[in-house]
Parts: structure tokens; C-alpha cells; sequence
């Protein structure tokens, strides 16, 4: 997953200003006792950071992947 991935997820969740508090805040363990800032910082990999977000907040499974999007033609 691609950080640009992991924010529009975030952003889709969570909405933009209350997601980048949980990112910013939340203290995961799954990523070894540091917030999502901290893991995204050193390396780790942002689908990981997501689940842990997902599982740390109880985002239901069928949204882990994120909302369906409707792709328009232009014609």
C-alpha cells in the first residue's frame, strides 16, 4: 500500500481532521507501543499501521479494504 493509499483510507474512515488525530495520537500495540505517526516514520508498512487503526478503533472487516468507488467515464 502506497502512504497516499493509506491517507485516502484514513480520510474515507475516519474523515481528514479526526483521522489525522488517531494517526497523530493512538497509541497502537500492534506497532510496538508507538502512535501511527511514529511507525509510518520509521519504515513501517502503512497497510500495517491501517489494520492495527482498523482493529484499535473496531472498524468493521468489510471496511478494511476501504469504501468501493464508482469510477465515471468522461465522455
Amino acid at each position: 500500500m502506497r502512504t497516499s493509499q493509506f491517507w485516502q483510507l484514513i480520510a474515507d474512515e475516519f474523515g481528514d481532521a479526526y483521522g489525522r488525530v488517531l494517526v497523530e495520537d493512538l497509541v497502537l500495540g500492534e506497532c510496538g507501543d508507538v502512535t501511527g505517526r511514529v511507525a509510518l516514520d520509521r519504515g513501517d508498512d502503512p497497510r500495517v499501521v491501517w489494520l492495527a487503526l482498523c482493529r484499535a478503533t473496531e472498524v468493521p472487516k468489510s471496511r478494511w479494504h476501504g469504501i468501493e468507488r464508482k469510477h465515471r467515464r468522461r465522455g
